[in-house]
Formats: structure tokens, sequence, C-alpha cells
């Protein structure tokens, strides 16, 4: 096996741009990845705040090829790449793999509910197999409150067992720390790198030995994020976890998502990052008002977004 690439301890599911006929627009796309990575956060483009299951495999492919021929370092990213389809998401893998990326997050096949530990093992090896690339670094995506197909311990350790060089880590999206804790107290020392799936958990998951977040709100609060997660063993951590948290509250006062483009079309002065696909739907005006004022009584700010 070829020697593992880390990604960043911080990186968010970026949110992806519309042009009026609901087409990602590249240009947008690429501008706010930039400034992203300016702020030391990596990007993993079609998560779910990025709305990737609403972007066919050619929308995904095509965005991920501008963002390297932009000259964004492919080490910092972490596309997704998982679908319900086995064939999908080898075609997906393979060309995220071929651009050397950090690393790819896939979701388990969700559309079938209660598939068993067995069916779960069997969609992964499939898809490890089928790509047959040592430079495949996986990371599972545990998100049980949207896909309802978990990834539990004994699914883990079973794929660690077998494919111990591409099966490089987890996102997990519980929202139960005790999960959290519970993955990287199994695998932690395996070098298994654990990511919380939002900065709340930050502090708790890197001072219990995991890697770090991969969180919606590192779209609009990068620099916050992205600084605890380097150096949180500075005194005064616990305070600006506090802080943090602040604002993800704020964000999770409204819809997620909407909410996330909202703010960025209103710091970057650009109200086409307002839109959404289908079934998605921008903020109404009193969401919208609602989390400007609320950000505004914190002094919130997106510094450089507008440039």
């Amino acid at each position: 096996m070829s020697s593992p690439v880390s990604c960043p301890t911080v990186l968010s599911p970026v949110i992806t741009p519309f042009n009026d006929d609901l087409a990602p627009a590249a240009e947008r796309f690429v501008a706010h990845c930039r400034w992203l990575v300016s702020n030391d956060v990596g990007l993993a483009i079609f998560g779910t705040n990025s709305e990737a299951n609403s972007l066919s495999m050619q929308e995904r492919q095509a965005l991920l090829d501008r963002l390297i021929a932009a000259e964004i370092d492919p080490t910092r990213l972490m596309p997704g790449t998982g679908c319900c389809s086995i064939p999908d998401s080898v075609t997906l893998t393979r060309h995220a793999v071929a651009h050397g990326v950090g690393g790819v997050l896939m979701l388990p096949p969700f559309y079938y509910k209660g598939v068993s530990e067995e069916g779960l093992f069997r969609f992964y090896a499939e898809v490890i197999e089928r790509v047959g690339d040592d430079r495949l670094r996986l990371y599972l995506y545990h998100i049980p409150p949207v896909a309802q197909v978990p990834i539990g311990l004994g699914l883990i350790e079973r794929l660690l067992k077998r494919y111990p060089g591409a099966v490089a880590g987890i996102k997990d999206s519980s929202g139960d720390w005790s999960n959290t804790q519970a993955v990287i107290d199994a695998f932690g020392q395996q070098g298994f790198r654990v990511y919380a799936g939002s900065e709340r958990f930050l502090l708790p998951t890197l001072r219990a030995g995991g890697a770090g977040c991969i969180s919606a709100t590192a779209n609009v609060n990068p620099r916050a994020i992205s600084s605890l997660g380097a150096d949180w063993q500075r005194e005064g951590a616990d305070e600006r976890q506090a802080a943090l948290n602040e604002i993800r509250d704020i964000f999770e006062s409204v819809p997620m998502i909407p909410a996330l483009k909202a703010a960025t079309a209103y710091f970057s002065h650009d109200e086409a990052w307002e839109r959404l696909r289908p079934p998605l739907v921008p903020l109404d005006g009193a969401q919208r008002e609602k989390l400007l004022a609320a950000l505004a009584r914190v002094g919130f700010d997106m510094p450089g977004l507008a440039a």
C-alpha cells in the first residue's frame, strides 16, 4: 500500500451554488472553495449540506474536475462518493482517487432500511475491490438521522480486518457523543481517523484522540473552527468551543442548508447563493430575518468572502 494521506483536522461539506436554471455554478463553487482553503478548512465536497443527492454523477465529476483545474490541493479534498448503486459508487470513487484526493466519504446504501451488517459489508467490499486502487482512502459516513442505515462497531471491525489500508476513518453524524467516543476507543489506536459530524464535538473528539470534525457550519465560520482544531491544547479552548456552539445554535434555529446559503448570499453580496435545488427551498422572509438578526447580535461576519 502507498503511504496514507492525512486529511485536514476540519473539513466543510461545501455548499453547492446553482445558476438560475439550477445547473451548478462552477465559478462560484471554486471561489467558495478557495475561500475555505484560505481559512485552513478542507473540502468534503458532495456531502449532505452540498445537496449531493440532488446532483448527478456527471455534475459531481465535472465540479471536481474544475477544482483540480483551479489547482486546489487534492489532498485537502474528501468527495462524497456513496450512492445506493454499487456501480455509481465505484465510478465516482475511481474518478476521485484518480485525482489524488485525500479520501472519499461514502454513505451506506440508504434506500433499503433494516439491512444487515453482512449486506453492508458486502456493499463496501464490492466497491473497494472494484475500485482496486492502493491510493483509496475510504471514510465511512455514519448519519443515521438521515440515512437510517447505521454503521456499527462490528461492521467497522470487519472492514478494517479485511481492508486495513483502504478503510481510513469515519464521519460520525449521529449527534451522539457516546457513539463517537466508542468508535475512537475501539479503533483510534489502529490509525482509524474519527471525525465528529459537528464542531460541537470538536474539542471532545480531539481530546479523546479523534481526528477532528466535518461540519456544515465550517462553510460560514471556517476560521474560528479551524483555529480551535489547530491549537486545541492551548488555554481557553473550552471558551472557544462554547463560542462555536453559540454560532451553531443560531444556524440550527432555522433549516440548516438554506441558512448556510442565506448567510453566504448576505455576506458575499451575491443573492444567487440563496438558490437550492428542489425539493429544498430557501428560507422564507421571517426565517431569513431571524437568522440575520441573531448573527448581527453576536457580531458575526465572514471576512474576505465578498472579495
